[in-house]
């Protein structure tokens, strides 16, 4: 049987009940809680598959403010996990002043940047997969509009709407892409009423396909999607089943398959830069029993070839964070 040991919010608890083996490796969720049916449930599928898989164990965080990001950091490293993985770039400040002052220590962050000898910083593509994704929604729209809501208003989420009105475009250059953020500080993430409210303006506009890139705040816009009788794009998991045949689809961002290869590695984990693009299968899009009525052969097959050129390179996304612009969209 596996198990985990939970370490809830106050940092107090990670003063450390743990009775886990030394090297069991440790996950902290980003703000937002471990089922967000986003990015922290993807991070908390991986770590679950590898305990299931080898029968480990592992110490988890859910943070309930900021203030707590150095605290736990420093907590989980003197407890003896190794390695340390942080679900999201919000980490990569507090790792900046942590990573020195635990040499022995493996840490592994997802969308963050710091170079150190002990750090390990993985990025996904997610231009690409938002590319296709988009390609996806201008060929399911019938009033030539679609939405793309953001969460919090930062390089890296502006990289998924302009991958996604790049895709839009290629199928369609005459569409209207109709691009909000909801915030700009970390309560951005969730907020699934400003989501909701955002995906009602979008419809009135005449979206008629909605991605969200949003956390839980994407939760709202999914729902509203599926109260307005118009499609949503979820992000990150698989969230198709969340309102069958409402969802087109999910852009998959396999954060999930990340946690899994650090912990898998354990104290071996190597340290700098992994790439993970749609050759990789880092993302990617999600078809299953849930959306497949929404999905004709020929939107999969135009989709598909896309991907494969991408993957070739005979195909090139823009990267907005690249230089920070995005040649089919403005924010």
């Amino acid at each position: 049987m596996t198990q985990h040991k939970h370490l809830f919010g106050a940092v107090a608890a990670l003063a450390l009940t743990c009775g886990a083996a030394a090297a069991d490796p440790a996950i902290i969720y980003d703000l937002g809680g471990k089922f967000d049916k986003s990015f922290n449930e993807a991070a908390f599928a991986g770590a679950t598959k590898w305990a299931t898989e080898t029968g480990g164990t592992f110490k988890e965080l859910e943070m309930q403010s900021e203030a707590q990001r150095e605290q736990a950091l420093r907590r989980l490293a003197e407890s003896g996990a190794n390695p340390v993985v942080m679900a999201g770039f919000a980490f990569s400040d507090v790792l900046s002043q942590v990573a020195a002052d635990y040499p022995d220590t493996k840490f592994s962050i997802i969308d963050g940047w710091l170079e150190a000898p002990n750090v390990q910083v993985v990025g996904f593509a997610e231009d690409q997969g938002s590319y296709l994704v988009g390609m996806m929604a201008a060929l399911a729209s019938k009033t030539n509009t679609v939405g793309f809501i953001g969460g919090m208003d930062i390089p890296l989420i502006r990289r998924f709407g302009c991958g996604y009105a790049q895709g839009v475009k290629a199928v369609n250059a005459d569409a209207t892409v109709i691009l909000n953020m909801t915030g700009t500080t970390p309560s951005a993430w969730n907020d699934p009423t400003k989501g909701a409210e955002l995906a009602k303006s979008q419809k009135s506009q005449g979206a008629d396909v909605i991605f969200a890139a949003a956390g839980g705040t994407g939760m709202g816009v999914l729902q509203a999607a599926a109260d307005e009788g118009i499609l949503s794009i979820g992000v990150d998991s698989n969230q198709n089943y969340m309102h069958p045949g409402s969802v087109l689809t999910s852009m998959l961002k396999r954060v999930d398959v990340a946690v899994f290869n650090a912990f898998s590695a354990g104290a071996d984990m190597p340290t700098g830069f992994i790439g993970m693009d749609l050759a990789a299968g880092g993302v990617g899009y999600a078809m299953d029993d849930n959306n497949a009525a929404l999905v004709s052969a020929d939107m999969t097959a135009r989709v598909d070839a896309a991907a494969d050129a991408i993957k070739s390179g005979s195909l090139k996304v823009h990267d907005y964070m690249s230089d920070e612009t995005c040649p089919a969209a403005s924010f």
